[in-house]
């Protein structure tokens, strides 16, 4: 019988944990991103640019590996203080160096914290160019309309080009947490133990069962993106409120009709 704590554990730290945090990162900075990508900027521009260009090119498998072995050799301790505060330090005759945080990179680049940074740097670049294609997709007389009424630009993004797009973001952000669900077995290129997979493969290969460990990953992974299939379903019937559910209002959505969303 297979031992299922260690499997529940790996299930919990390794996939749960890590696919929400991965997508706060994520969704979070993709939308950073695809702000920055449709200023007038050029600065903006070209950083993002750069960010998307380089995440995207590189598989999520070689980036944990580069986070879990190359980045704790490169820095062992990760220092937070004042510039050149060893010199201040000695200036000053202080024995201290100035030195408010103190990080051991080699500690945190094998911890689950580095596999979801991982994770939602390399999704962050995904997402922004779903969230663009969202923002691009909402008539732009909308955020004329609200700067006409007096609202900065910021605000007119976050209540009224953001929730409309929202009908166009949705599905493929709904896709990205389901695939990362899946992704989540990367981890042990860092290595990261406590993950579902890893402790299915190991068990079965403990206890010579290998296809019943694979069956019971197998199992696990589709009760989680069932449950997110169903939570996808629910979110997008929210946001496509109004939207295709009549004949007159199905060109109206697809302009983004209504300042506020129908």
């Amino acid at each position: 019988i297979m031992n299922q704590n260690p499997v529940l554990e790996g299930l919990w730290k390794g996939t749960i944990i890590g696919t929400v945090g991965a997508m706060i990162i994520g969704v979070g900075l993709g939308i950073v991103i695809a702000i920055m990508r449709l200023s007038e900027n050029p600065v903006l521009k070209w950083v993002s640019f750069v960010y998307t260009w380089f995440f995207r090119a590189i598989p999520r498998y070689v980036l944990l590996a580069i986070i879990g072995s190359g980045v704790g050799y490169l820095y062992s301790t990760l220092r937070v203080g004042l510039p050149f505060g060893q010199q201040f330090a000695q200036a000053l005759g202080l024995s201290s160096d100035l030195t408010f945080l103190g990080i051991d990179v080699n500690t945190l680049s094998n911890s689950i914290i580095a596999g979801i940074i991982g994770l939602g740097l390399s999704e962050a670049a995904y997402m922004a160019e779903i969230a663009r294609a969202g923002i691009l997709s909402v008539d732009t007389g909308q955020a004329e309309a609200a700067q006409a009424l007096g609202m900065s630009s910021g605000k007119t993004m976050r209540r009224i080009v953001l929730p409309q797009a929202m009908r166009v973001i949705l599905p493929p952000t709904g896709n990205e947490a389901i695939a990362m669900v899946k992704d989540t077995s990367l981890l042990t290129a860092i290595p990261i133990i406590a993950e579902l997979f890893y402790q299915t493969s190991t068990i079965g290969t403990r206890t010579l069962l290998i296809m019943p460990g694979f069956v019971a990953a197998t199992l696990w992974y589709l009760i989680i993106c069932s449950i997110l299939m169903v939570g996808q379903y629910y979110l997008e019937r929210h946001f496509g409120r109004g939207c295709g559910q009549k004949k007159n209002k199905k060109k109206r959505c697809a302009r983004g009709a209504g300042m506020g969303g129908e």
